[in-house]
């Protein structure tokens, strides 16, 4: 719910310009009955010019005429017809007197919170980047002459605000280490599934027959083939060798 501008003169125009009662413009514009009482006597706000609410929007006509009518009725604010924008957030101001302190309090951060990044510590101390980088890699143009100091106690920045800052750098540290702890796990099911599919063609297979050189062609020729070859028969006789006859060839003496 948006507040009144100014209450005080908002009541005085209240007090002159309608005829609602003492309460109920002490309970629209947030005083005491007796202070807008003393309004009304000219003893309190002398010399305020009375503001119109009815201009800028925060009361109509109506809703005072309700009022006006009904005594037990207390005044509504009306919504804004406009939005203001919302203010953005400019860089850290830092005081002439303690500009001369930054590279110190930039050195204390970056020795003692390593979590935090050079847009935190540049949003902390309201400095550059490439003045955190110069005194980060010692390269600043007062290096000798840095000493780390608290910037709490430099009063640069306060407590909540560095605070605030850490827990930030922490969690984006540990989203960190989730997407690489992803990334690892990822890599190396994919190299298992790799593996995988790969096993089964590096397993040996059956041993390719042997290829017949000419010198083995030549040996098969030369020697003689016992399978194939007919068996001598053993049991049958040379014919040079026939069985004896015994029985006498009588034809020739006839």
């Amino acid at each position: 719910m948006s507040e009144l501008l100014m209450p005080k003169a908002t009541a005085v125009w209240l007090v002159d310009s309608t005829g609602l009662t003492f309460e109920q413009i002490a309970a629209f514009c947030g005083l005491h009955d007796l202070e807008v009482q003393g309004i009304a006597d000219g003893e309190v706000a002398v010399g305020i010019r009375g503001l119109d609410p009815v201009t800028n929007g925060q009361l109509t006509r109506e809703e005072i005429a309700r009022c006006e009518q009904d005594k037990s009725l207390h005044l509504s604010l009306s919504s804004p017809t406009t939005k203001v924008p919302e203010r953005t957030r400019r860089a850290r101001y830092t005081p002439v007197s303690k500009r001369q302190d930054r590279p110190n309090a930039i050195s204390w951060l970056i020795k003692n919170y390593p979590v935090l990044n050079d847009a935190q510590i540049g949003k902390l101390l309201g400095t550059t980047k490439s003045t955190i980088t110069a005194v980060r890699e010692r390269t600043h143009w007062n290096t000798p002459n840095i000493s780390p100091q608290d910037p709490l106690l430099l009063g640069i920045c306060s407590e909540q605000e560095l605070l605030e800052e850490l827990r930030k750098g922490q969690r984006r540290q540990e989203r960190e280490a989730k997407k690489a702890a992803r990334e690892t796990a990822k890599k190396a099911a994919a190299k298992a599934e790799a593996a995988a599919s790969v096993a089964p063609l590096g397993q040996p297979g059956p041993a390719p027959a042997p290829v017949a050189t000419p010198a083995d062609v030549t040996d098969l020729i030369s020697k003689p083939d016992l399978e194939t070859s007919p068996k001598a028969d053993v049991t049958s006789a040379p014919e040079s060798e026939a069985p004896f006859d015994a029985t006498p060839d009588t034809t020739s003496d006839i």
